[in-house]
């Protein structure tokens, strides 16, 4: 018997990617199910070559599933992933609901795939943050040459970030602005078209936001408790990709060239950083592509053994789908799958 897969949350714009990427990436699996809520019954997708019709989230029978790839929020992970690792099927979750429980490991195939191995507890894995999965995928190797004390990053997140909404405010927002209509902001907090909003998720007693807070806590537990974050989150009008200066303090001395030809080598990961006009990479250059991208490796005078990166990524995949896609196929061959 062949590994059986559903999509939970299978009509937004992760599922449909999800979809996208099991196929390309030619997932051995020998059924596909497409699941939404009971208004999206019926919908068809497309896996492949093939159509699916989506049935309803609340009647599947999950125990004839062996995996579940979960894009429906945080909520609705709360209620499902344990109802359904009961019935069996292990659950590969793209929400927050489930990142910073001790028992749920939190997966970035490149930097930590042997925490698959503490899925058993509660039948669940969780997908960190879209920005947290691009920058760890760069800070491994630098971590584990030179070691890393601190980070310090700015990010510059896509509105595909926010999902389908977000991608029809910034939109609506462009057209409406080129003939006089005052832009309205529903699902940002400002205008997002033609603006940068400093602000992702709600704020917290610190004054950081969420995005900040996921960001700090998930690359502890994902690379190591004793490295230092600071982010700052910004929303910019960008449809997909997101983008990270990130400058790091490191234990020992590593030069910038060092720097360029360990990330060359390294998983996941694709160096352009030539110092001239297009010798870097841009949102628009990363969109569709499964690498995390690095440019703008320089060495950073203002602090002992600092390191400067600019590190750009797809993040409807490689900061959602694709990410969720490699941790199934880690699962895979780990044997972790009923049916592996």
């Amino acid at each position: 018997m062949g590994v059986k897969v559903a999509v939970f949350g299978a009509t937004g714009a992760v599922g449909k990617e999800m979809l996208t990427i099991l196929a390309e990436r030619l997932f051995p699996a020998d059924e596909v199910y497409a699941l939404a809520t009971r208004k999206s019954m019926g919908v068809e997708l497309s896996y492949g070559e093939k159509t699916l019709k989506c049935q309803d989230v609340e009647t599947f029978d999950y125990s004839k599933v062996d995996l579940v790839l979960m894009s429906a929020g945080g909520e609705p992970s709360k209620e499902w992933a344990p109802k359904i690792a009961r019935a069996g099927a292990i659950v590969v979750d793209n929400s927050s609901a489930w990142r910073m429980d001790p028992d749920v490991p939190l997966v970035v195939p490149e930097v930590n795939l042997d925490a698959l191995d503490g899925v058993k507890k509660k039948g669940i894995v969780a997908n960190p943050n879209c920005s947290t999965i691009q920058l760890v995928v760069a800070l491994k190797p630098i971590h584990d040459r030179a070691g890393i004390k601190r980070v310090s990053c700015a990010t510059y997140q896509s509105v595909s970030g926010a999902g389908q909404e977000g991608m029809d405010e910034l939109w609506t927002q462009t057209k409406g602005i080129y003939v006089n209509d005052q832009p309205t902001p529903q699902k940002f907090t400002k205008q997002i078209a033609f603006n940068v909003i400093p602000h992702i998720d709600v704020f917290m007693e610190d004054g950081a936001t969420k995005e900040e807070w996921k960001m700090t806590v998930e690359t502890k537990k994902i690379l190591d408790p004793k490295i230092k974050l600071f982010a700052t989150c910004a929303r910019v009008p960008v449809f997909v990709g997101h983008s990270i200066a990130a400058h790091l303090e490191l234990e020992d001395e590593l030069s910038a060239d060092e720097a360029r030809a360990l990330l060359r080598e390294s998983p996941g990961l694709m160096v352009i950083d030539k110092r001239e006009d297009e010798g870097y990479v841009t949102p628009v250059e990363c969109v569709g592509e499964f690498a995390t991208f690095v440019s703008r490796i320089r060495e950073d005078p203002t602090v002992e053994n600092g390191l400067a990166l600019w590190v750009v990524s797809d993040n409807l995949r490689k900061g959602a789908a694709l990410n969720a896609v490699q941790i199934a196929e880690g699962l895979l061959n780990k044997g972790l799958l009923k049916n592996s």
